[in-house]
């Protein structure tokens, strides 16, 4: 087996890596971070998670073009509507909504020219690997896709249980991930290793209705 080259100190030091000058409260929620990797959006249904992760789109596309893989919800009216209600007009052109690939369709996709550099997949439970039997994907052929696209971005949204991602393969994404964004009452609450850490508001009067409950209140992050 041949090994990888080893990097000395000043080689490190000196290189160049591009990033994403974030603004507001997303600066605040995740810093400055790379525009490649891995990052994970998780939480319970009806927290806002789609609401949050297109949000997040808006503020990404300033940057790169977006493929949202909507393999959940589709091309259907209540994506339609999470789609209007975010103003995703602005971005119409470094917007694409991928209407539910599968694991080989998405890399024959991203083989493309011009394809884009920063995919959402909605959600990892319903990534299938594209065989007959149509079998969710395993950590390893998550590892090999993103190591096959070493210039692009993945973000990961997951279901949760009891606050953790859902399934072992989804766990595993948030282990590895550079941003870990968990979301519950319409705010999301990051882990990033590029800085920020602030939580985000998703819906004010959602969050504020949520919040306000003393079940709520009591819980420690």
């Amino acid at each position: 087996m041949k090994l990888k080259r080893a990097i000395s100190y000043h080689e490190l030091a000196s290189k160049k890596f591009k990033t994403m000058d974030l603004e507001g409260a997303f600066f605040d929620l995740i810093g400055t971070p790379e525009r490649t990797g891995a990052w994970i959006i998780y939480g319970e249904s009806g927290n806002g998670k789609t609401r949050f992760s297109l949000q997040l789109a808006k503020e990404l596309a300033k940057f790169s073009r977006i493929g949202y893989n909507s393999i959940e919800e589709g091309a259907k009216l209540t994506f339609q509507r999470a789609i209007m209600e975010t103003n995703l007009k602005p971005i119409a052109r470094r917007f694409t909504i991928i209407p539910g690939d599968n694991l080989i369709e998405l890399k024959q996709r991203l083989n493309r020219d011009k394809s884009p550099n920063i995919i959402f997949i909605d959600s990892i439970q319903y990534l299938t690997d594209g065989s007959e039997q149509q079998r969710n994907i395993t950590h390893l052929e998550y590892k090999e896709l993103i190591s096959r696209f070493p210039t692009k971005l993945f973000i990961f949204i997951s279901h949760a249980d009891k606050g953790e991602p859902r399934g072992a393969v989804a766990k595993a994404i948030k282990y590895d991930a550079d941003v870990k964004i968990r979301v519950e009452g319409y705010k999301a609450f990051a882990i990033s290793r590029y800085g920020g850490n602030t939580p985000f508001t998703i819906w004010q009067e959602g969050a504020a209705n949520y919040w306000q409950t003393p079940e709520a209140q009591a819980v420690n992050y």
